[in-house]
């Protein structure tokens, strides 16, 4: 590929960087590139000023291709940018939804060299493994094979006395691909090496077993955690629950039905309560009940198909019964709820009106952190924008477990017209 087409193919990346490409048939192709281009952003940039220095040193200059790659460079620089500012987006989000005095009930305040970006990992981001985490793979938490199994990642060095709190993580794919080692390693692997017990699982999978199949294993696999985790030096008591797109969607939507025995068969007497939730660009609305189009278009256009396997027109409360919208009660658990603004795949106005639903409702505490750029899926591996996010559920969870050992109602943290 010559150097003319290889800056139209980074300007064209770019600029569905900066503005993804619109409407519902484009989503998934708008999707990932840019996902990629956005997370892979420094990395881009550097490869296309390399390209344009090597091209504008040769015998022949192609004046048009050297001005896309002058333009590619600066949307390239604004993409990195906006991956920088999303440090301050989150901890202003912590600020406003938990109350300036939220950094007094962590174990330490974060360091500078804490919040800053970790640019010597980012050169190669796929590399995610960790020699201060141990994972222990493959055990079975139901009877479905290998769609109820779970990995446990503990700290290498051992788990602290008194029991470390649990993080159950959901993976996405639209409730009909992924698997557990696919998502959630950065988060999962920063929790593990600072004491946390943290357990990722595979659920069942639509068209073959149609929702609610899922969040039936994932209650289960929360019943599973409150029996077995004390082996694994995990406390039974504090379970909090995360994940991304379709298990943003799963740990939303268990966290606000605890003992419902409809999607408890067999454990109706269990407990599947969490501590909190912290869904990434999770989808809140199966039942189009917010009027959003794409809300609309994704419940009749793939949930109905693919996922619940039935029409929206012959069994509305099955899609209304799948809403965490619909769901929320005053009961419900802290959330952090974090979307893209950008997010091509789950309109980001779902997770707007979902928090706005959590805050007039709940009496728990809801934080809510809106990405400037960021599409769909941007905590898959480490990137400028992931570091800042893990970080930030950190200080997050941090903050819950040591409210909820000091015995304190995070309603007393804070008050109802804050958050």
């Amino acid at each position: 590929m010559g150097f003319l087409r290889r800056q139209v193919v980074t300007a064209a990346l770019t600029a569905n960087a900066l503005r993804p490409m619109p409407g519902y048939g484009t989503a998934i192709p708008a999707f990932f590139a840019g996902w990629l281009t956005t997370e892979l952003a420094p990395h881009v940039l550097a490869v296309t000023v390399a390209d344009a220095v090597k091209h504008a040193t040769g015998p022949r200059r192609d004046r048009r291709a050297l001005a896309l790659a002058g333009l590619s460079t600066a949307g390239l620089a604004y993409v990195v940018r906006q991956s920088l500012q999303v440090g301050t987006v989150v901890e202003d989000a912590l600020v406003d939804g938990l109350g300036p005095d939220y950094l007094d009930r962590l174990d330490a305040l974060p360091t500078p060299a804490d919040l800053a970006v970790p640019w010597r990992r980012l050169v190669y981001p796929f590399r995610v493994r960790s020699k201060d985490v141990h994972v222990e793979r493959d055990i079975a938490y139901n009877e479905h094979g290998r769609r109820g199994r779970l990995d446990i990642y503990t700290p290498a060095a051992g788990v602290p006395e008194g029991g470390a709190p649990v993080l159950l993580q959901v993976h996405g794919g639209g409730w009909t691909i992924g698997k557990k080692e696919e998502q959630g390693i950065p988060l999962m692997t920063h929790l593990a090496a600072k004491g946390w017990v943290c357990v990722a699982i595979n659920y069942r999978l639509a068209p073959r077993d149609p929702f609610p199949a899922h969040v039936i294993d994932v209650k289960q696999s929360i019943a599973w955690i409150k029996q077995h985790i004390a082996h694994y030096g995990g406390d039974p008591s504090y379970v909090a629950i995360t994940g991304g797109s379709a298990g943003g969607h799963l740990a939303t939507l268990a966290a606000l039905t605890p003992g419902d025995t409809e999607w408890q068969p067999g454990f109706e007497d269990a407990d599947t309560s969490v501590a909190c939730a912290v869904p990434h660009y999770g989808v809140y609305d199966f039942a189009g009940s917010t009027g959003l189009r794409s809300a609309e278009l994704m419940r009749d256009g793939f949930l109905a198909r693919r996922v619940l396997m039935k029409r929206w027109a012959d069994d509305p409360e099955a899609f209304e019964a799948a809403s965490p919208l619909l769901r929320v009660t005053p009961d419900a658990p802290d959330f952090f709820v974090l979307h893209g603004s950008h997010d091509s795949l789950v309109d980001v106005a779902e997770a707007r009106l979902f928090v706005d639903e959590l805050r007039r409702v709940s009496r728990r505490s809801v934080v809510y952190a809106e990405l400037p750029g960021a599409q769909h899926a941007f905590d898959v591996f480490p990137s400028i924008r992931s570091a800042h996010v893990v970080r930030a559920i950190d200080r997050y969870l941090h903050w819950h477990w040591n409210t909820w050992r000091a015995g304190l109602d995070r309603t007393d943290q804070v008050g109802a017209t804050d958050r």
